[in-house]
């Protein structure tokens, strides 16, 4: 970054981020503009409606973490912050959780980035946040992702936050960088990030889902399909039949939002992309 973000600024990047990841399109599973993957209640305008309802959180976390250090106050404030979040996102899509992954991944790197002034110390903040049980306790109902935590002994979305978002940081960012410099456009760029992390991350959505045999074909077909000498045509392909299988990586699109977050403050504009902004109003 070549200049100081304001609170604004970090809100922005944080929701044109996950608008982006909901426009990426065609993704295994996931809504996209191809349709609803494989989820039956929600559909890409109501993901885009929960993604620009984040916004004041997003703000008011940075304004939290600005000139602040990773202490348990900071962390009893971000989980605050963080349920009124998913309280306004719950309410702007009926009840579906559209994006609680994404609040915490991105909001953790979004308070961070405030502290840090850079996305490298803010990987390294927003993990000294997550080793600090919030003061609050632990939510008295528990998501899927909790439970398949549990069964299957797996890191979930706490546990890469803790070990400093290890996937985000070594696996998609490198993978979205090299396939842009390779001269690939950034709608495949980020596509190939996406299976990347599908390829490697032990994905709660898809355990719960379809158990230990469902993320292992997932995790094969991405491999297969990064591997393809055409890639387009495997993508698709991937796409569909992740798709008969209502097998949805939700995970892995909550930590390409953080590399997206953190590749856009990386580069010379905040902006992800003005075309897809378009796009996505258009959807509203």
């Amino acid at each position: 970054m070549t200049r100081p973000l304001t609170p604004t600024m970090i809100a922005t990047a944080a929701v044109e981020a996950i608008m982006t990841e909901a426009l990426l399109t065609p993704k295994p599973g996931l809504v996209d503009r191809r349709g609803t993957g494989g989820h039956t209640d929600m559909d890409l305008a109501m993901l885009l409606r929960s993604a620009e309802s984040l916004f004041d959180t997003f703000e008011a976390l940075a304004h939290a973490g600005a000139g602040s250090a990773p202490g348990q106050a900071l962390r009893d404030e971000v989980g605050a912050l963080g349920r009124e979040g998913e309280r306004v996102m719950l309410e702007t899509t009926g009840g579906v959780n559209t994006h609680r992954g994404a609040l915490w991944t991105v909001g953790l790197l979004a308070t961070g980035v405030a502290a840090t002034g850079s996305t490298s110390g803010a990987v390294v903040f927003a993990a000294e946040l997550a080793r600090r049980p919030d003061s609050a306790g632990a939510p008295r109902a528990s998501s899927h992702g909790q439970r398949a935590v549990r069964r299957y002994g797996v890191a979930g979305a706490v546990g890469e936050a803790i070990a400093g978002f290890p996937h985000i940081v070594h696996v998609a960012l490198p993978m979205l960088r090299g396939a842009r410099t390779g001269g690939a456009a950034d709608e495949t760029a980020r596509l190939r990030a996406l299976l990347s992390l599908i390829a490697t991350l032990d994905d709660t959505c898809v355990l719960h889902r379809g158990g230990a045999d469902g993320l292992r074909w997932m995790q094969h077909r991405a491999r297969r399909t990064l591997d393809a000498p055409r890639f387009d045509d495997a993508v698709h392909r991937f796409a569909d039949e992740a798709d008969r299988r209502r097998l949805s990586p939700g995970g892995s699109a909550d930590l390409l939002a953080g590399a997206l977050f953190v590749d856009s403050l990386s580069r010379p504009s905040i902006s992800t992309s003005s075309a897809n902004l378009e796009l996505a109003h258009a959807h509203l």
